[in-house]
């Protein structure tokens, strides 16, 4: 049987929700690409990721999953699935990790994906881990049959926990360099649109404003620089409240921009002149390389995308020390350098998204090719 006839013809991608996440950025750039008829169905928040997607001609369903606990989500899935008769499921995230594979196999279907997108050594997306959502992970990864790790230190994790190493499949996240090439007028119409000075000095974060992304260390890092530094913290979450209490605290609430979800990242990178990465607990580190990608310094506490690489293929990014004085004494020493755009590296040419596709559709079509064996 030769390789396209192995491939599914129609797939439905399962995530628990559309915000503007780095899972969710990746599922819409990845549908691009993939060279199959793809639907998605989201359990929540069908957010601005739901409108690029069917911006783009997908269909997008919202299944209208009240909580964790709403049970009633299972059989209404299990109809969607059977109703679109797809030939492989591919599950994003925790939440619907757990409920698209339970109805994916009641509606029939074997051949089922899941990508760990968000899987640390002590939390996993953002919810800290315990024996109990442990045991409910791994009872559902078994009604799979395949998982997908994002990184190496993914599939590490995958494996200690128990995950057979032949289920495991390392895909690396991809990026469309092209989108985020450094743009002189985005840089401008951003900043205006901010309230950015137009010849100040920016440094930015990207990510959801969550404990575990750290952007309270950046805070505390920023208030210890020249008064002429701005900050933009880009996203929403949970600790945004507590973030911009901070600020105030700190006396730097004047020159610190909480700029909510943030649909145009290519936008925001060119307004940007150093990118900050804080979390010390990182499956991938997509923003990193988005940054990279605009040739922007890099500087990050955990990033696997750069330090799985062979040595020098990142020149721009570089580890820094997880407390707020590290931090703070590693961005003057950027600062130092000058405001200057880099040469975009090699780096984001290996994490182009044609190649993630293509390893995606190996994937497809090994499970297709092993459930039909069975």
């Amino acid at each position: 049987m030769n390789a396209a006839a192995r491939a599914p013809r129609r797939v439905l991608h399962v995530i628990t929700g559309l915000g503007t996440g780095g899972a969710e950025r990746q599922l819409c750039a990845l549908l691009r690409r993939l060279p199959v008829a793809c639907d998605v169905v989201t359990l929540t928040h069908p957010g601005p990721v739901a409108r690029e997607l069917r911006a783009d001609g997908v269909r997008v369903a919202h299944l209208g999953m009240a909580g964790n606990r709403d049970a009633g989500a299972v059989p209404r899935l299990v109809r969607l699935i059977r109703q679109g008769r797809y030939e492989l499921v591919h599950t994003h995230l925790y939440r619907a990790c757990v409920y698209g594979r339970v109805a994916a196999r009641l509606a029939g279907v074997r051949a089922v994906v899941a990508t760990e997108h968000s899987l640390g050594d002590h939390r996993i997306e953002g919810r800290a881990l315990n024996p109990a959502n442990r045991a409910l992970y791994l009872a559902s990864e078994r009604l799979g049959a395949a998982t997908v790790a994002v990184s190496a230190a993914v599939a590490a994790r995958l494996r200690a926990w128990g995950v057979p190493q032949e289920r495991i499949h390392l895909v690396p996240n991809g990026i469309e360099p092209c989108r985020y090439r450094f743009d002189p007028g985005a840089r401008r119409a951003v900043r205006a649109r901010l309230g950015l000075p137009a010849d100040a000095v920016v440094l930015g974060g990207v990510g959801r404003l969550v404990a575990g992304k750290r952007f309270g260390v950046l805070l505390r890092a920023a208030a210890r620089l020249p008064a002429d530094v701005w900050l933009v913290v880009a996203g929403e979450g949970p600790e945004r409240a507590a973030l911009h209490a901070l600020a105030v605290r700190l006396g730097i609430a004047r020159r610190v921009v909480f700029a909510g979800d943030c649909p145009d990242v290519p936008g925001l990178l060119s307004a940007l002149d150093v990118f900050v990465s804080p979390s010390a607990e990182e499956t991938f580190g997509l923003a990193a390389v988005e940054a990279l990608a605009a040739g922007l310094p890099v500087l990050h506490v955990a990033c696997p995308a750069v330090e799985e690489l062979p040595r020098g293929e990142a020149p721009g990014a570089r580890r820094v020390g997880a407390a707020p004085g590290e931090l703070a004494g590693a961005l003057e020493a950027e600062l130092a350098l000058g405001v200057r755009r880099l040469p975009v590296p090699r780096a984001v040419r290996r994490y182009g998204m044609d190649r993630a596709a293509d390893r995606l559709m190996d994937v497809y079509r090994e499970v297709r090719e092993e459930v039909r064996g069975r």
